[in-house]
């Protein structure tokens, strides 16, 4: 475990420009460098490297973070394993931690099953190559599929031998622990192996560790199951595994794009054959970890599956998983009764590329096109079939992007626009009060509808500035991007320090939940004695809050957007250069946003309110409000016309 003053110390030295000439190119442009982007194809370099803020950010796929999150999306590292990396590029020594005794044991359990995983790998490979059955049962079935040896040695393919004793008498030998070998499915209870006479596939972590098997009988025994499979375990979890992504994922950054294919033998033919961009669910229904995975290297999947029915049935039954995270999805259908490992072999390279290429269908539109066959003219499936493509466009998170999909459909389905509107929006507002009941059930009518409305109309607008929350966002931008400043040198106040000052009684009002997150966070440090500086939030543990960050710190702000939402200013100077009268205005900005928002709510109770005692004590406040946003206008005068 690596102790927290060694993570700051490895993030502190490495320099980002640094890290990222070790695989990129990179020219001075400015105050910054500037490089091809290596998460997706481009011919002008949009990847932009600030070595003052210790970031990057790619204005074209968006892609950002610093040193560690560059290694962990370029290498597929996890955290530990990109801090490890940069503490030995900079030769910074790793002290461990001392862990409690269950957490050491916990460890050494996990280093043994992946040290055995290794050599159970090393054995089936010994086996497939050196032994005699190995060799005319498994290697001649490889072989027969077309796979030459570096690709049958690439991919850890293998064979167990049909001795029943092989593999677990040679491990326990070697000091394996038995408990152990059953824990990772090698070995059953009574002593025997748990994979016999089969042909081996390894699956691999994204790093390339070895932490599961597949193996396939090649008998025509019905009584057994063709593909058994290794059981989870500490290492294994098959809900979070892609077959074959640990090959796969550089050419799924370059391409932008990932494959998928329902078995081992697709994955590795369409490999061997130069599509490299490829992975397998192993024959089950996606999941959303999967689906994550994916998108970590691109947000385009292209799912190929057998022209059958059972194929078009399982391509419908996962299109809505994918789309709510996001993802743009394709389907193609190869002719009947191929699959991509003979498709690919049928065609050749060249023509299974093309004919990916021209039959390649968007899956909402594929999903129209099969159900509105199946309808006919019968109403009633028509109605169904509407009710379907709504539900699955109402889980897009994209605005814009629904709303194309929206035209779209109602084009193929003859139904007018706006109905398919209401119809989603229904549905949409559904979802978030069947969410809102179950993470509160004791919530009353009125407090659900008005979450619903809130949540809704977020969802309608721009990803950070939501409503009328640009005022929040300038907040958020003066403590993340100034706040480290000498606001006042007499008393030695930070801008961070001033702000929250100034902001004192109304911290909590951010209706932004990610805003609020930022502010608590700015807040809880301050009282603790320490001021941050833009690494502390791009360096932050809270994905979202260091996005945020690094967004803010990657963009030059511009006056244009204040004129955007209505507010005139004259000519200043930049932010940066003018950081004492920026935070100033931004803090006004924000008080009277509160204050034209408090001013709304109460005239809209003093119109609805019979209570004479409460209207007075209301009329009173709003008269109270009324001063308090002319003064706060009077001191905007320099910058509000």
């Amino acid at each position: 475990m690596i102790p927290p003053k060694t993570i700051e110390e490895i993030k502190s030295t490495a320099k980002i420009e640094e890290v990222v000439e070790d695989f990129l190119n990179l020219k001075r442009r400015g105050v910054n460098m500037l490089g091809l982007c290596p998460f997706h194809d481009e011919k002008t370099p949009s990847f932009t490297v600030s070595p003052s803020k210790n970031i990057y950010k790619c204005f074209g796929c968006g892609r950002a973070g610093d040193s560690v999150s560059f290694i962990m999306d370029h290498e597929g590292y996890s955290y530990t394993e990109a801090l490890r990396y940069l503490a030995k590029k900079y030769s910074i020594p790793i002290e461990e931690q001392q862990l409690t005794p269950e957490l050491l044991n916990e460890k050494l359990i996990v280093d043994s099953y992946y040290l055995i995983n290794e050599y159970a790998k090393n054995q089936f490979s010994e086996n497939l190559f050196s032994s005699s059955e190995g060799k005319n049962i498994g290697l001649s079935y490889f072989k027969s599929r077309g796979y030459v040896e570096s690709t049958i040695k690439k991919f850890d393919l293998g064979y167990a031998l049909s001795d029943g004793k092989d593999f677990i008498s040679k491990a326990l030998k070697s000091n394996y622990k038995k408990e152990y070998l059953e824990s990772l499915g090698l070995a059953s209870k009574s002593g025997y192996d748990f994979f016999r006479e089969r042909v081996m596939f390894t699956i691999h972590s994204i790093s390339g560790k070895p932490i599961g098997f597949a193996g396939r009988t090649l008998k025509s025994d019905k009584s057994q199951p063709k593909y058994i499979n290794s059981p989870e375990s500490e290492i294994y979890n098959k809900r979070k595994v892609l077959y074959g992504l640990y090959f796969a994922k550089t050419a799924i950054r370059k391409e932008d794009e990932c494959i998928l294919v329902e078995g081992y033998t697709d994955v590795i033919s369409l490999h061997q054959a130069g599509i490299e961009n490829v992975v397998a669910s192993s024959g089950t229904a996606l999941t959303i970890e999967q689906i994550k995975l994916v998108k970590r290297y691109t947000e385009n999947i292209l799912i190929i599956y057998d022209g059958d029915s059972a194929g078009i049935n399982a391509a419908l039954r996962g299109l809505d998983l994918i789309l709510e995270q996001g993802l743009n999805v394709k389907l193609v259908l190869l002719p009947t009764g191929e699959d991509p490992d003979s498709s690919v072999k049928n065609m050749g390279y060249e023509k299974f590329k093309q004919y990916l290429a021209d039959h390649a269908e968007d899956f909402i539109l594929f999903k129209t096109r099969i159900m509105l066959e199946e309808a006919g003219n019968d109403p009633i499936k028509r109605t169904r079939l509407i009710k379907d493509i709504v539900d699955s466009i109402s889980k897009i998170p994209d605005t814009l992007k629904r709303s194309v999909y929206i035209q779209e459909c109602s084009r193929r389905l003859n139904v007018d626009e706006e109905i398919l509107v209401k119809s989603t929006n229904s549905k949409i507002r559904s979802e978030i009060k069947n969410r809102q009941k179950q993470s509160n059930p004791d919530m009353d009518y009125n407090e659900e509808t008005a979450l619903i409305d809130k949540q809704y109309a977020v969802s309608q607008t721009d990803r950070y500035t939501k409503g009328d929350e640009f005022q929040e966002l300038d907040i958020i931008r003066i403590l993340v991007t100034l706040g480290h400043k000498i606001y006042d040198e007499e008393s030695n106040t930070t801008v961070a320090e001033y702000v929250l000052a100034n902001l004192n009684g109304i911290l909590d009002n951010f209706d932004n939940e990610l805003y609020q997150r930022v502010v608590n966070y700015v807040l809880e440090t301050t009282k603790n004695g320490r001021n941050l500086v833009p690494n502390d939030f791009i360096t932050h543990e809270d994905e979202p809050l260091k996005n945020l960050a690094i967004t803010l710190l990657s963009e030059e702000y511009s006056y244009a957007s204040w004129e955007n939402k209505g507010v005139m200013l004259q000519t200043q100077k930049p932010p940066d250069e003018n950081f004492i009268k920026d935070s100033y205005q931004a803090i006004l900005r924000f008080k009277l946003k509160k204050v034209l928002s408090s001013l709304e709510k109460i005239e809209k109770e003093i119109n609805t309110t019979e209570d004479t005692e409460k209207l007075k004590t209301l009329i009173q406040v709003f008269n109270h409000l009324q001063q308090e946003r002319n003064q706060v206008a009077r001191e905007l005068n320099t910058v509000v016309l």
